[in-house]
């Protein structure tokens, strides 16, 4: 009844048009194996869209590099402490006037045990960033958004801004063995959202959560830049040990990089 409800207040006929158009596999039952539902991303997609155009008012720069079929990797710089930054790019991907798709977002393991916001995020599309999760949606075809800096990057602190910490190789061997060519993306503004100006480490380790940061109780409405850089592939690259891995890796931090300066000039004021 709830769910109804939503639907109906909250999803236009072209949020929902553009779902429909998708034509994500769902089973019978209207789920996924991973628990997503076309009727929860249409809600969701609603939401999400609101809060892109009109809080973050977020610029989306070179859509036409992500590709409109086939399976893909979408690579980011990661920050904010929440992972606005996968919720803005999952939007742009699902709206693009260049072929819409519905997006996959690898999300960390304890996301799904706050209540309700695992299922949600699970509704819109996210998956447990577990390899083997990685692996079969690659081999359905899907594009899935990655973090590799995971929550080394989320939780930072603000004095690092902009900084890319360590990338994991782990996305990289899935590019590689199943043929995926990268998408990087540069994100400017979600560093500004929840600046962290300390993080209680001690009190994370208790709780059994990777940061609790002091940083604002609701993220701010800076304005997100996006840019999405031409596919990279490393199918035909030569790799004979992890060394080699390792390189093709700073490859993509380099490109990551570059398009973060681009979104720095392009950004015309932060708020």
């Amino acid at each position: 009844m709830i769910g109804k409800l939503l639907r109906r207040v909250l999803v236009s006929d072209e949020i929902s048009q553009q779902v429909d158009s998708m034509l994500h596999p769902v089973g019978e039952f209207g789920w996924d194996p991973w628990g997503y539902s076309r009727e929860g991303s249409k809600v969701g997609l609603s939401v999400a869209k609101w809060l892109y155009d009109n809080y973050f008012r977020v610029e989306a720069h070179g859509l036409q590099n992500v590709p409109a079929r086939g399976r893909a990797l979408v690579v980011a710089n990661h920050s904010g402490q929440l992972p606005m930054d996968g919720i803005l790019i999952g939007t742009a991907i699902s709206t693009s006037p260049y072929g819409a798709r519905a997006p996959r977002a690898m999300i960390e393991r304890f996301f799904p045990t706050v209540p309700f916001v695992g299922n949600a995020l699970n509704a819109l599309g996210a998956v447990v960033g577990d390899p083997l999760n990685c692996a079969k949606l690659l081999e359905r075809d899907e594009i899935i958004i990655v973090f590799p800096e995971g929550v080394r990057g989320a939780g930072k602190l603000y004095e690092k801004r902009y900084q890319l910490q360590r990338f994991g190789n782990g996305f990289m061997h899935l590019a590689i063995t199943h043929k995926a060519p990268i998408i990087p993306v540069g994100v400017v503004g979600c560093e500004e959202t929840m600046p962290a100006i300390h993080n209680f480490e001690g009190l994370a380790r208790m709780l059994g959560v990777p940061y609790i940061p002091l940083a604002p109780p609701v993220p701010l409405p800076a304005r997100v830049v996006l840019n999405f850089g031409k596919p990279m592939d490393f199918t035909q690259a030569e790799i004979n040990n992890e060394k080699d891995v390792t390189a093709c890796v700073e490859e993509v931090k380099d490109e990551i990089r570059r398009l973060i300066q681009k979104g720095l000039k392009e950004r015309r004021e932060v708020f």
